[in-house]
């Protein structure tokens, strides 16, 4: 996939402008176009984060307007407003991803309460769930600075199944467009870290289930071996791993230890708790690092 339009949801707030240096430094090294939108709420609260809410399409206008200012001499830049009040902001931001064909959301994963919302934050959520683009993630932990923002080392975890790895072809496509360095990572259980109902398969057949975890990991190994040659063979600069252990805390352990801008996750989008193939990987590993997460819808045949 090539990134040709960024959509950019914005609410008014200094916390969802902290995306924009990220999506303007991916739009510059793609020749993409950022497209700003702002969605016009029902009932909409006072304050957003604290800060004054936009509650008509004059005042979106003009905030969009004095956004562009700041990012032109970087950019092209296009506004939305979506001027009819919406009841379900998040529905309104994916039906216009679709209409504009963009190419990647980025938000920023703000909540106040609750480990979903914590996470996600709400409207970031319900974006994930409902629909197909791409939606990079970034924390609202950090605050990101142009100086600093990059994307140069990026990290994909794997688990085997080719089905999976949409999120391996957006990586390549930024490692092309940023000329960055690819990691990719596979984590194989131990008898420890299992769970649910294959942790009381593993009490019952310890034996049996040892040697299957092993033979998953050489598995592992052969997979990672296959991709890194055809990767190598396309010029991209990329390593590799299999790992054993609880795959949230391992593979944030890799993306600290490889020193990773970014982690591309393939995602079954049903909800934004299940958002990381059947388990739920992503909201652990969200908890565990402030790295921009990008999610990857996966579309099974």
């Amino acid at each position: 996939m090539t990134l040709k339009k960024i959509l950019v949801p914005l609410d008014g707030s200094k916390l969802a402008e902290s995306v924009l240096p990220m999506a303007s430094i991916l739009a510059r090294l793609n020749h993409a176009r950022l497209i700003l939108l702002h969605v016009i709420e029902q009932r909409p609260p006072d304050t957003v984060h604290g800060q004054h809410h936009l509650t008509n399409q004059q005042e979106a206008t003009a905030y969009l307007e004095g956004v562009r200012l700041s990012y032109s001499d970087q950019v092209s830049i296009d506004l939305h407003v979506h001027s009819s009040a919406e009841k379900d902001v998040a529905s309104s931001i994916v039906e216009h991803s679709r209409e504009l064909g963009v190419d990647l959301i980025v938000m920023c994963a703000h909540g106040q309460s609750g480990l979903q919302k914590r996470i996600f934050g709400t409207i970031a959520q319900d974006v994930l769930a409902s629909g197909d683009v791409p939606v990079l993630l970034l924390s609202p932990e950090k605050e990101q600075q142009a100086e600093t923002c990059k994307c140069e080392c990026i990290l994909v975890p794997l688990d085997g199944d080719p089905d999976h790895e949409a999120g391996l072809d957006m990586a390549v496509e930024l490692v092309r467009s940023c000329q960055a360095k690819l990691h990719l990572v596979m984590v194989v259980h131990e008898i420890s870290t299992l769970p649910g109902e294959q942790a009381a398969s593993a009490i019952l057949l310890p034996t049996a289930t040892s040697a299957l975890l092993d033979m998953e990991c050489k598995e592992g190994e052969l997979y990672l071996a296959e991709l890194m040659g055809k990767l190598l063979d396309e010029q991209i600069t990329v390593t590799g791993e299999v790992q054993r252990g609880d795959p949230a805390k391992e593979i944030v352990r890799a993306a600290h230890e490889f020193q990773a801008d970014l982690i591309v996750l393939g995602t079954h989008g049903k909800t934004a708790m299940d958002a990381f193939w059947s388990g739920s990987v992503t909201p652990k590993i969200a908890t565990q690092t402030h790295l921009p997460l990008l999610l990857v819808p996966v579309h099974i045949n």
